[in-house]
């Protein structure tokens, strides 16, 4: 048995205070802008001293998804990255989403958007009622790139940093916040007893 407490999150509780963040990337197309907003968002949350990020990305990932369901069953919350696409969010996303069971139970996630106008934030409408029917929190704050392509440079930096830097701190800090309310509740009592 392991006593990394981020492999056994019932041992050291209260003694780690790192959480395991999957980073699902939802566009799988080909020439998909989704690799740089992911390498600006890992970027950011590697940054932050609580969280150990697992990139997840779906277009790497064999299908049916036992190991994203690994995956997503040993993280202790998640952020999806997802597109706009034809006003929600990509079918592969909800392939995989369909395709787990209770791995997202009591868990916390949150949301990256990106697209034309609305910067992806109707896929992210869409996402919530989804998540809510997988018992999953969803995270208020929410970080869009309206425009996407015309808001990063060519070597994959945000033209302006300082205010999505910002946006996703504050993001990350309300996961990290649910993250450790929901992971102490399920390591009380299992979810929906």
């Amino acid at each position: 048995m392991s006593t990394d407490p981020l492999e056994n999150p019932k041992k050291g509780l209260f003694m780690s205070e790192r959480f395991r963040i999957a980073v699902l990337v939802a566009s799988v197309r080909k020439g998909r802008f989704a690799p740089v907003v992911a390498d600006w968002f890992t970027g950011q949350a590697a940054l932050h001293p609580k969280i150990v990020v697992d990139l997840v990305d779906l277009a790497q990932l064999p299908f049916p998804g036992a190991e994203l369901s690994a995956r997503l069953g040993a993280a202790d919350g998640l952020v999806i990255l997802t597109p706009e696409y034809n006003h929600s969010f990509p079918g592969p996303l909800k392939t995989a989403l369909d395709s787990i069971g209770t791995e997202l139970r009591g868990k916390p996630v949150a949301f990256v958007s990106y697209g034309g106008l609305s910067g992806g934030l109707r896929a992210v409408e869409a996402l919530r009622v989804v998540l809510a029917e997988l018992h999953a929190v969803t995270v208020r704050e929410t970080v869009s790139f309206h425009g996407a392509g015309a808001q990063f440079t060519p070597d994959g930096e945000p033209k302006d940093a300082k205010a999505v830097n910002d946006a996703a701190a504050v993001l990350l800090g309300q996961l990290v916040w649910w993250a450790r309310a929901l992971r102490a509740a399920r390591a009380e009592h299992a979810y929906g007893t």
